[in-house]
């Protein structure tokens, strides 16, 4: 559950973003979703601690993709695969999705599972430095889609604007951070500058004149652009 921390007069309060509830109506309508290796890489996922972007995302950034008939998706950090699910059964058997990871052992999870799922066929996975990776794929895109560590937001931001067709997409996730962004004073960056940069991230995006923007408070937070 996202969550803001806010401090008056000295004494933090929890305001809940999504009630307990609420995710539990939405995640029991998203069951329709439900097929085997998706379960099988969401069961991964929450054994391991590993931080996808899980279903109610997942249906999210497949309906986008789908509503503006993308078939060439660029993403920055891939992990194993997850969001990669959503993206490859959008763009269809004639469409692509470019994969990036620094560690091979995602590539090779994301291989097997998407395998399974009869996906891989749709997938370029490239392991290392995701931006370095966008600099050297050629085209532009429909969709850019950034899951880095959050202190590499704004350099990505700036690398993948230009790299967005008109009327595309650029889909940021974690752009709440658990609240930290609308903290005057972060006292428990768990990574320190990750929601400075984050923030930076987020004010570069609506004050660029080329993009419509809003930020979507699922899950962390999910930050979705459109290129004028």
């Amino acid at each position: 559950m996202v969550v803001v921390l806010f401090k008056i007069n000295h004494v933090s309060t929890v305001i809940p973003i999504n009630h307990p509830k609420i995710v539990m109506y939405l995640q029991g309508l998203a069951s329709k979703y439900d097929e085997r290796v998706l379960n099988a890489m969401e069961a991964y996922g929450h054994k391991r601690g590993f931080p996808i972007i899980d279903r109610l995302c997942g249906a999210m950034i497949h309906l986008l993709t789908l509503s503006i008939g993308a078939k060439r998706v660029f993403e920055l950090g891939s992990g194993f695969g997850y969001s990669a699910y959503w993206f490859s059964k959008a763009v269809g058997p004639q469409g692509k999705v470019w994969c990036t990871d620094g560690d091979p052992e995602n590539q090779s999870l994301a291989e097997r599972y998407l395998k399974k799922a009869k996906l891989w066929n749709r997938i370029a996975f490239a392991v290392g430095d995701a931006v370095t990776n966008l600099k050297r794929t050629q085209g532009t895109f429909d969709i850019v889609y950034n899951d880095i560590d959050k202190h590499g937001y704004p350099a990505a931001w700036e690398a993948a604007k230009n790299r967005i067709r008109p009327g595309g997409l650029y889909i940021c996730d974690n752009t709440l951070w658990s609240g930290r962004v609308a903290e005057k004073k972060v006292e428990d960056d768990i990574y320190p500058g990750w929601t400075e940069a984050i923030r930076d991230h987020n004010r570069r995006i609506y004050a660029d004149k080329n993009f419509d923007a809003t930020l979507i408070p699922l899950r962390d937070g999910v930050l979705v652009a459109r290129r004028r």
